[in-house]
């Protein structure tokens, strides 16, 4: 497939591009030099994204990939904007796959088409409810409501996108051993580590009958 990868550097996105072997890879960076030799990379700023340029980084792809995420508290934000961004360069080429990276629990949070969403994730267990998601909501902070943006956007979006949910994201060698959930919650979804989130990723990219759903993946 011709893969176009948005934050490339960030923790699941450096194993997307180690993962991305046979696959024709264009990764988006604002910074080449983090990336490794032999990487096509376009250079760009998603705080301010020029348009001919994600257009020239998303036409022809089969399927974009975007793990982006804030580095710092000053990007907070940075996440519904550049999928915006990204969307409109998308629609304007033609492009149409288009999966992304969130976190579970973001249904819990209020965003303009889900002004009252439910206090706790629906079908998941004590631990989740009263412990995972309000560690990870404490974590996480604003960057929990970004994602929670981003989806709400993608709702009502014309593209072919599909959104992965992942718990807490751990440093951990791949092991091919993870669950999955489509359109409803995982229950003792706790954590994944990054290169088995990067898997699925790479996985849902080639899935096209995931289109316009929310899939969750746990150990």
């Amino acid at each position: 497939m011709k893969l176009t990868v948005f934050g490339p550097t960030g923790r699941i996105g450096q194993h997307v591009l180690a993962q991305a072997a046979g696959h024709d890879v264009t990764a988006v960076a604002r910074n080449p030099a983090k990336l490794s030799p032999g990487v096509r990379v376009i250079t760009a700023d998603m705080s301010a994204p020029d348009p001919e340029v994600l257009e020239s980084a998303v036409g022809g792809a089969d399927a974009v990939l975007s793990c982006l995420g804030p580095r710092k508290r000053a990007e907070h934000g940075i996440v519904p904007a550049a999928t915006r961004a990204i969307a409109a360069a998308m629609q304007a080429t033609g492009t149409r796959r288009l999966v992304v990276v969130s976190g579970v629990g973001v249904s819990t949070v209020p965003t303009p088409s889900r002004p009252h969403p439910p206090k706790r994730e629906p079908g998941t267990g004590p631990v989740m409810q009263y412990l995972t998601i309000p560690l990870v909501r404490r974590m996480l902070g604003q960057h929990f409501v970004d994602v929670a943006l981003m989806e709400d956007f993608l709702r009502s979006c014309d593209l072919d996108w599909t959104v992965l949910r992942v718990p807490r994201v751990v440093d951990a060698p791949a092991t091919g051993r993870f669950r999955t959930a489509c359109d409803h919650p995982l229950r003792a979804a706790l954590r994944i580590g990054r290169a088995d989130a990067a898997q699925v990723l790479l996985r849902l990219a080639e899935q096209p009958d995931t289109a316009g759903k929310v899939v969750t993946a746990a150990y």
